[in-house]
């Protein structure tokens, strides 16, 4: 007997409840709250063992999709992502074979062998690829987007009613369907067929909606007493993509072939010792290119026969095609679609000889966001990718960005070579413009002279210009652990002349006014950082170590040390960080992130400026994950200047429902909720705190925080990112 037939032979006593067979046809509908909560209580006691029952498994993948263009506009090809249309052609025919590698609990690895198709381009065939990775006894669904209905807490949300009980040759199959309590992107409707000797689901269909796609989802699980009785073997999907009155239909058919299954054993429970090498899980990630075949050699690969209506698709191809041969489109048609997809879509252009050169498009409102303690900034990114022998790769990222509020421009170039990626050795290389940096200590210090000599309303020396240039090697000693080295030197300038009018020319100038007011102020320093995540999660790609995750916090300590007079340097300090970030995930789509830092600088001699590495802000869109939970969105940007120390903490608690569940008709497209909480200690503010709630969806992101200062009121404000096609 199997070891997990063993595990449920406890939960067979609910068999008690079940009526008198029928012979195989349906049994109506049953009005038994005790047999349903029986029913779901064992399902859903028993999916967290289903889930990791299968270890391992490498299977063949075939998608078959037909695209139906049932309402479309001007503005369908500024769709990122969307796919070419063809003139006068409404369906296409999209089929491809693949390699599929699974690891519990969900990884999954897919590598397209052979593709074939009536159409070509864009990323929307890639997005549909997440509909076919389902472990239907997760927690969630689509890669933690949906709360599955067999999630721990899932009568929490979800409503179950009793449809139907098949019997076959003495077996029960229960057909139950789920309902969500309330009208939320994050929960799903729909049934599943669950034996009722091993509490397993045989077959489930749920609906819902993501992002801008509506779906339906029938999944086909494998036969009892097979291997692959936990495993999908067919999926039936069904989507609707909506966009500024575009309409697109699909129908996908996913068909698999396991080769090769592992279960675990009985005691697949027993704690073991944790592998952090995860390359075996990632084996085919080294090679990702989808090689075109063409009709005969695809026809020798397809499980599942075309029908009448598909066949007459690719005759219709393949008559186009024979046309456009002998009618290439006019130049000016072809080059205003060039233009459209560069304003909209990534520039990506791929030289074998070169190198990749990788552009963010230029109409995308991504890149532009709102804070009140930024107003408008815009960014634009520019990469090239070189990768050498040995998977030695080369970076090169240049940035330019302008802040509307307050007129600033930002410009920087960052290249990194990695010359050992088993170590993640990488030389590093930075300049640009920084923000613009606060001090006030120059201007204190010439007001602290003997005696008033000057004028100082036309005197402008609290805003300078900041050029950086920045020079490091950085390697990872070990697993987790990594240190660089390195030299980070800055020029600044004040944004605005000054006059240095004397008021009393018999009074004489101190001789210490030269050292004080110069026309730039440099500093040279070394700098050290050392940075550790223990049992960091990572795979090989190649001989490139690529770092995945840990379940323990990252704790880095940087040194940097400013030395006077050395390449024209007329100030020495010493700046000493600690900081402490971690992001917990809580299961069922909940999460938490906490940061803790400290940071001063110490010995500070002819030094007016304090630019700290971790307590800094960014004038420029970077993203509402990358920035919004630890750092402050009110505080203004002198405060990060103004201050020789600080200690500051974030914390963050993300959930799908928090406050708005039960507000149905205004907040179904809220995706997650945030709150938020930060406190700053610096010797003015004592302290600082800030408090924030925000939501998130498919198309934006939006918060409210409130600041505190001294325990006092300060100000109100609220941030805004765009989302759309980001998620």
């Amino acid at each position: 007997m199997k070891w997990y037939r063993i595990i449920l032979l406890p939960f067979l006593f609910t068999l008690f409840f079940v009526p008198q067979a029928r012979g195989d046809n349906d049994i109506p509908v049953y009005d038994n709250p005790a047999l349903v909560d029986s029913i779901v209580r064992n399902v859903i006691s028993l999916s967290p063992y289903y889930e990791r029952i299968v270890l391992d498994y490498h299977a063949d993948l075939y998608i078959k999709g037909h695209l139906d263009i049932k309402k479309k506009n001007f503005g369908f090809r500024y769709i990122p992502k969307m796919f070419r249309l063809q003139k006068g052609v409404s369906e296409y025919l999209i089929e491809s074979c693949s390699e599929l590698h699974y690891t519990a609990p969900n990884i999954y690895d897919q590598k397209v062998i052979a593709s074939y198709g009536t159409t070509y381009g864009g990323g929307f065939q890639t997005k549909m690829l997440e509909y076919f990775h389902v472990n239907i006894y997760s927690s969630t669904l689509l890669y933690s987007k949906l709360l599955s209905p067999l999630a721990k807490n899932a009568q929490k949300y979800y409503r179950f009613q009793l449809d139907s009980v098949l019997t076959d040759t003495g077996r029960h199959t229960y057909k139950v369907r789920f309902i969500p309590k309330a009208k939320s992107d994050q929960l799903v409707g729909g049934w599943m067929l669950v034996s009722g000797d091993t509490w397993s689901i045989r077959e489930i269909r749920f609906s819902g909606r993501t992002g801008l796609v509506t779906f339906e989802n029938l999944v086909t699980m494998g036969e009892v007493d097979t291997e692959s009785e936990f495993l999908p073997v067919h999926y039936q999907l069904n989507v609707e993509f909506r966009f500024l009155g575009n309409v697109v239909d699909g129908s996908y058919t996913a068909a698999l072939h396991y080769n090769e299954i592992d279960l675990a054993d009985y005691d697949y429970t027993a704690k073991r010792k944790k592998k952090y090498d995860l390359s075996e899980s990632y084996t085919l990630t080294c090679d990702t290119n989808a090689y075109r075949v063409d009709s005969v050699f695809f026809d020798s690969l397809r499980p599942i026969p075309l029908n009448d209506h598909e066949q007459l698709l690719y005759k219709d191809y393949f008559y186009r095609l024979d046309t456009f041969k002998i009618h290439k489109p006019h130049r000016s048609k072809a080059l205003w679609g060039s233009v459209g997809e560069f304003l909209v879509n990534d520039i990506n252009i791929n030289l074998s000889s070169v190198g990749n050169v990788k552009c963010s498009p230029i109409i995308n409102p991504l890149l532009l966001s709102y804070s009140k303690s930024n107003g408008f900034s815009w960014r634009q990114d520019f990469r090239y990718n070189r990768l050498f022998p040995s998977d030695k790769l080369l970076k090169v990222v240049p940035r330019i960005g302008f802040n509307f509020t307050r007129k600033e421009f930002y410009w920087s170039v960052n290249t990194d070579y990695e010359y050992w990626p088993q170590k993640r050795a990488t030389v590093h290389l930075g300049m640009g413009n920084g923000n613009r940096i606060y001090s006030s200590d120059v201007l204190d210090d010439l007001k602290a002279l003997p005696d008033s000599l000057f004028d100082f309303n036309q005197i402008h020396l609290d805003y300078f210009h900041d050029f950086f240039f920045n020079v490091r090697h950085s390697i990872e000693v070990l697993n987790g652990l990594n240190v660089s080295v390195g030299i980070s030197a800055h020029r600044r300038t004040p944004v605005k002349s000054s006059k240095f009018v004397v008021l009393d020319p018999s009074l004489p100038i101190p001789p210490e006014f030269s050292d004080m007011v110069k026309k730039a102020y440099i500093s040279f320093a070394p700098r050290v950082r050392v940075e550790w995540t223990p049992c960091l999660y990572y795979y090989m790609n190649g001989k490139r170590k690529m770092n995945l995750h840990s379940n323990y916090p990252t704790i880095s300590v940087d040194y940097e040390r400013g030395i006077k007079g050395m390449f024209k340097s007329t100030g020495q300090y010493e700046r000493i960080e600690v900081d402490l970030q971690h992001r917990i995930n809580l299961n069922l789509m909940r999460n938490i992130f906490y940061r803790i830092g400290v940071g001063f600088f110490t010995n500070q001699d002819d030094m007016y400026f304090v630019d700290f590495a971790n307590f800094s802000r960014s004038n420029l869109p970077m993203g509402w994950n990358d920035d919004i939970g630890g750092v402050f969105q009110l505080l203004d940007g002198r405060w990060y200047n103004s201050s020789n120390k600080y200690i500051r903490g974030h914390f963050t608690y993300e959930t799908p429902f928090l406050f708005l569940r039960h507000l149905v008709k205004y907040t179904r497209y809220v995706q997650n909720e945030r709150f938020y909480a930060s406190a700053l200690m610096v010797p003015h503010l004592k302290p600082y705190i800030e408090l924030g709630y925000g939501i998130g969806t498919h198309i934006f992101d939006f918060g409210v925080f409130i600041g505190l200062k001294n325990w006092g009121y300060s100000q109100i404000g609220c941030k805004f990112t765009f989302e759309l096609f980001n998620r």
